[in-house]
């Protein structure tokens, strides 16, 4: 079950204990059934109201009942950034590899892998771009990112993320958001495989509209926040929180189940979107439109139109176009872009970029169709046709010059190092004599 909206002050109580919220106010001097009251803030206190993001919730056992955290591996997560020479060139992998279970068992946390970024935790201002590979539940352990929230996108298999405010359920051509401090455990079916955005010092909103009007792109009502579930288990061996803390893991032991929050309320919570709902806006008359038409949501910097970053998706969607090159053009911008394909064909590289995979055009690195598709889309018969078909690629594109970690380079050994050859074939059809034609 799950409440719609995007942003909405919600309340939710689970349905074996009526009445667990307060009435009339959030910390009464002895809550409904005993529990604990607990204010998880996103924001500032001060921050104006527009922007202020808290939740109130009602627990069995507060969160700070738990042993000191001591430092653990963090495998291949990091935040540094300068471990290897920065490349400008242009970097595509191949899909990652997911490890079988056969050989060896790899949660949601053992399974994160660091592939660019840049920023810092510390200062709240940054971003880091991971993937995620794994093929086996968490058992008794929860995650939490003190440093930012998680933009989860899944490409492989089918993710049931419990959360201190209820159950996600988030299947491929889905994504979700687990917003700073969020504690989670994610229960996975088979070999699983995604990509995850995160943001440092500030939270995703829908973009702003601006002249397209008041409805379009992916509409408030079609998010969805889960319903109040609490479990009041005791773990006699030990549940683990790991908490991401100034890019280090760290983990504690409690004796109880952290997913003990029997109602909340308020309106910093985790969401999950389809893909499928968003209200594609494209061109009719000519010219290819910038991408910015295709952003889901934005983490705005203090510039204005300047984000931290966007995720912008490349749905199915009608073509018509006139006397115009249809694909994405060629281009020089001065954001980096990575992108990534849950499923189909890119339509600027049928070949060789395939779901499961990655590409990052770092900031002034030139790119653009392939040959294949640059003299396919020169000569074809502009008549309206569907784009991108049984496909969802898409970007994250971020105004930060991300820096490739040495798993991304080297590590993962998927680096597809014969990318540039994409291009090589590209002719010049420059002819000095060429006239206008006559009308």
């Amino acid at each position: 079950l799950y409440m719609s909206g995007f942003g909405n002050e919600f309340a939710s109580e689970d349905s074996r204990c009526p009445g667990s919220l307060p009435e009339g106010q959030n910390n009464p001097q002895v809550c409904p059934y005993g529990l604990y009251a607990e204010q998880l803030s996103g924001s500032a206190f001060t921050c104006p109201r527009s922007t202020n993001k808290r939740s109130w919730l009602y627990r069995i056992l507060p969160s700070v009942r738990h042993k000191p955290f001591t430092p653990m591996s963090c495998g291949d997560l990091t935040e540094s950034w300068n471990e290897v020479e920065p490349d400008p060139n242009q970097l595509r992998w191949k899909p990652f590899n997911i490890p079988k279970s056969s050989e060896k068992k790899v949660d949601f946390i053992s399974g994160l892998h660091t592939v660019c970024g840049a920023g810092d935790s510390k200062s709240r201002n940054g971003i880091a771009i991971h993937m995620y590979t794994c093929n086996t539940s968490m058992i008794d352990k929860c995650f939490q990112n003190a440093d930012g929230d998680f933009l989860i996108v899944p490409q492989q298999g089918e993710t049931l993320i419990t959360t201190e405010f209820g159950k996600m359920m988030v299947e491929p051509n889905e994504i979700c958001v687990i917003q700073q401090g969020m504690r989670f455990s994610v229960d996975v079916f088979r070999e699983t495989r995604g990509y995850i955005l995160e943001v440092f010092g500030a939270h995703f909103e829908l973009p702003d509209l601006g002249p397209i009007g008041a409805n379009g792109l992916a509409n408030p009502r079609d998010f969805q926040t889960p319903v109040a579930w609490y479990e009041d288990r005791t773990v006699a061996t030990g549940y683990t929180i790991v908490n991401k803390y100034q890019g280090k893991l760290f983990s504690c032991q409690q004796d109880f189940s952290p997913f003990n929050v029997v109602a909340w309320h308020g309106n910093y919570t985790p969401y999950k979107y389809n893909l499928e709902n968003f209200m594609v806006i494209n061109c009719v008359a000519f010219d290819h439109p910038d991408p910015s038409i295709f952003t889901v949501l934005t983490a705005k910097s203090t510039r204005p139109g300047v984000a931290i970053a966007d995720f912008v998706i490349f749905p199915p969607r009608w073509g018509v176009a006139n006397h115009t090159f249809r694909p994405p053009y060629y281009h020089r911008n001065c954001m980096s872009e990575f992108m990534g394909l849950i499923k189909g064909h890119y339509e600027a590289k049928e070949e060789g970029f395939q779901p499961g995979g990655a590409s990052l055009h770092s900031i002034m690195t030139p790119h653009g169709p392939d040959v294949d598709c640059f003299e396919k889309n020169s000569t074809a018969v502009l008549k309206p046709e569907r784009v991108a078909e049984g496909t969802m690629a898409f970007m994250f594109e971020s105004s930060f010059s991300m820096a490739v970690t040495k798993w991304g380079l080297d590590t993962c050994h998927r680096l597809d190092k014969s990318y540039y050859k994409c291009w090589e074939a590209l002719k010049s059809h420059f002819n000095p004599n060429w006239k206008p034609s006559s009308k």
